[in-house]
């Protein structure tokens, strides 16, 4: 089936790239450019900066977000006066990244822009809601697994994966981290009536017992041997805001009780440890939930690195599917 027809049921997609140069921008394009003749009306933004010319950390060439005629963006002051298309505004923020206020726009002409958008979750949440009112109907969110952004593209209803050559040549490993990442985007999601209000935690971790939930006073997961006294003082659900860390699972894994805590993480890019500790944890009896999970509707390949490695586009594709149950796609063959 075609990757547009499978996204016909859905308002929202979010775009995460497992590494740089792994097709994020591209498979976006490839998408704008499929809609531009459709009937949804489209409106597109990106967690941080994304469509800039070359790549800020490797210097490499990247293909820009082009928009079409009709479709909506959001993006900050600084990289709205340096597009390359005619818009109409439609409102501009009152708060600030730092690039300035967002402006919520309709392209005018077509056109090339950078896109940079909210940096928190709640606020890509409101973002969201207002390109709503405006009339648009789906919504592309070009986002990433970072630490770096306190964003979460989960909040889209479904998701696409880009890997690739860039994340290395090697087939047998790139199948097994991007398989990792796959088992990561199927964890069991929560059921609270609490999630609306523990989507708006940017940071902190939180013992939830009976609908409540209650701030520990923990910053962070990677503050932990300060804390450790505190941990379990409000019961054994846990609800981790910002990074789940290997430093946090081992904690867990070696609490006597381990068999009944149960980790809830906001969704699977917050989760930073690595694969053997993850098993570990989870061996040991205890659970790991998320409280956003939406579809992973597709996995798009890119077989070239920014270092010219050229992969062998068919033998990923068969190698991916082999391994995972979702459908796989070379969007580069039809850009």
């Amino acid at each position: 089936m075609p990757l547009v027809e499978q996204l016909q049921p859905f308002k929202s997609l979010s775009i995460i790239g497992m590494e740089k140069n792994t097709g994020k921008t591209t498979c976006c394009n490839y998408l704008l450019n499929q809609y531009r003749k459709g009937n949804r009306k489209i409106a597109v933004t990106s967690i941080g900066i994304d469509g800039e010319k070359n790549d800020l950390v490797t210097n490499t060439q990247k293909p820009e977000i082009e928009i079409f005629e009709g479709m909506g963006f959001v993006t900050s002051e600084y990289f709205f006066k340096k597009k390359k298309l005619t818009a109409e505004i439609l409102e501009i923020s009152q708060r600030s990244t730092s690039h300035g206020r967002l402006v919520f726009a309709k392209a005018v002409t077509s056109g090339k822009v950078i896109l940079s958008g909210p940096n928190t979750t709640v606020w890509l949440k409101q973002v969201m809601e207002q390109l709503y009112l405006f009339g648009f109907d789906f919504l592309i969110t070009d986002g990433a697994l970072s630490r770096k952004s306190l964003a979460s593209p989960t909040l889209s209803e479904s998701l696409i994966l880009t890997t690739g050559a860039a994340l290395t040549p090697n087939l047998p490993e790139l199948v097994r981290k991007t398989k990792f990442v796959y088992q990561l985007t199927q964890i069991e999601e929560f059921k609270s009536e609490l999630k609306e209000k523990l989507i708006n935690c940017e940071s902190g971790i939180y013992a939830l017992d009976d609908n409540e939930y209650l701030d520990l006073q923990i910053p962070s997961s990677f503050l932990l041997d300060s804390y450790k006294n505190e941990l379990f003082a409000h019961g054994n659900t846990l609800y981790v805001a910002g990074i789940v860390t290997n430093t946090l699972l081992n904690t867990l894994r070696i609490n006597k009780n381990v068999a009944n805590i149960t980790l809830i993480a906001k969704d699977f890019t917050k989760l930073f440890a690595d694969k053997d500790v993850l098993n570990h944890y989870y061996r040991a009896g205890g659970k790991l939930k998320v409280l956003n999970k939406n579809k992973l509707i597709a996995i798009c390949v890119n077989p070239v690195s920014p270092q010219g490695y050229v992969m062998d586009s068919q033998k990923l594709i068969n190698a991916l599917e082999k391994e995972l149950d979702v459908p796989v796609y070379n969007i580069f063959f039809y850009s």
